[in-house]
């Protein structure tokens, strides 16, 4: 997800302001999708080579299931996200947050991890601030601030994401990520420096 006229990026999570009306470009890069959020907005698709908008506007702060409501391959149903409405100074410094650069680790073990992460993470994953660019899985210069992961499979706690790294086809057979095979110290090196981007 990426909020227009910032440098911010989210993957499955969506902030919103409470009471200003948020206009949404949706796109698809592969099947046809939609874009649902039951208590916010009817059912919108997604249409290869499309661009089709929505409004949401969310009335009071909360947080908002939403999903994608068109059969669209063997994971559809693992296919959700949230929405997040905020008071509006609060998504203010959410936003700030987010268009921040990634901290570099001032810790040994999490140092570690970061060269762990730029040899078997970097060529997918990008994160701002440090050079790492890849453009095939999500963003992760945020990532420790997400409340779910793998659109919405599991929780982002440390468990799930160290079974997600080294499993993730186990999790959610034929998601793009494959398994990446470390050793248990680059592994909890790499949670500790995951965990330092928040």
């Amino acid at each position: 997800v990426l909020y227009a006229g910032t440098g911010a990026v989210t993957a499955n999570e969506i902030h919103i302001p409470v009471d200003v009306p948020v206009r949404f470009l949706l796109r698809s890069d592969d099947v046809a999708h939609s874009f649902w959020v039951p208590q916010l907005a009817g059912k919108i698709d997604l249409i290869p080579g499309e661009t089709n908008e929505l409004v949401l506007e969310a009335d009071e702060p909360g947080t908002y299931t939403g999903r994608c409501a068109e059969f669209c391959g063997l994971q559809h149903t693992n296919m959700r996200f949230i929405v997040v409405a905020d008071e509006p100074a609060d998504f203010e410094e959410w936003l700030a947050e987010q268009e921040a650069d990634a901290a570099l680790p001032d810790d040994a073990v999490a140092a570690k991890g970061l060269e762990v992460f730029q040899s078997s993470c970097s060529y997918c994953h990008t994160v701002r601030g440090t050079g790492i660019t890849g453009d095939v899985g999500p963003d992760l210069t945020h990532v420790a601030s997400r409340r779910q992961l793998a659109a919405g499979a599991i929780p982002n706690t440390p468990g799930h994401l160290a079974g997600w790294i080294v499993d993730s086809q186990g999790i959610k057979p034929g998601n793009r990520m494959p398994p990446i095979d470390l050793r248990g110290d680059e592994l909890q090196a790499l949670l500790a420096y995951l965990e330092t981007l928040r």
